[in-house]
């Protein structure tokens, strides 16, 4: 008996399955670093006093005309919805922005510590080497002469040249013609 196997067909990209399918592209392509530089300058704009305290003053504004302006006037009442939905717009918005600056310093200080690893690496292997080379040095200098060393030398020679000349001295006065007795 025959078994019936199944016809071998070539495997499409869509067919591995430990690989995510792309997504769908909307032709909308941007500059990822340019896009990066803004989220940059609104996170930094929104991390400031100075931003605070204008949208304190537009809140309290907005509150302050929408509760004492008459009634024809008043575009967002007691609750306060518009106001509610401007604001967290606004944090939709910040959020990711603020993220993202996030993202691109913690890469910037990734690289910014890998340098400073190689470096510490390199500063630390010339600092060992220089230790190598002191400690060759100094040994090679322990077995040179210093000018101590001469000095000493030079008195122990003088002291000696010193006692031969006076037995020398001693022996020409005490000799065979020497008649002081």
């Amino acid at each position: 008996m025959r078994l019936l196997r199944p016809k071998k067909r070539p495997l499409r990209r869509h067919d591995f399955l430990n690989r995510p399918r792309g997504g769908l592209a909307l032709g909308v392509h941007y500059d990822t670093e340019a896009f990066g530089r803004f989220s940059e300058a609104i996170a930094r704009l929104l991390g400031t006093a100075r931003y605070l305290v204008f949208q304190t003053i537009a809140v309290i504004v907005w509150v302050a005309f929408n509760v004492f302006s008459s009634g024809s006037w008043r575009f967002d009442e007691y609750p306060f919805i518009l106001l509610t939905l401007a604001l967290s717009l606004q944090a939709s918005y910040a959020a990711p922005l603020i993220l993202l600056a996030q993202n691109r310093q913690a890469d910037r200080d990734r690289v910014q510590i890998e340098h400073d690893r190689h470096l510490n690496e390199r500063t630390q292997a010339e600092t060992e080497f220089l230790a190598r080379e002191l400690a060759s040095v100094r040994l090679q200098l322990a077995d040179a002469v210093t000018t101590e060393d001469l000095d000493r030398a030079v008195e122990r020679i003088t002291d000696s040249l010193e006692r031969q000349l006076m037995r020398r001295n001693e022996r020409d006065n005490a000799g065979p013609g020497n008649s002081d007795s």
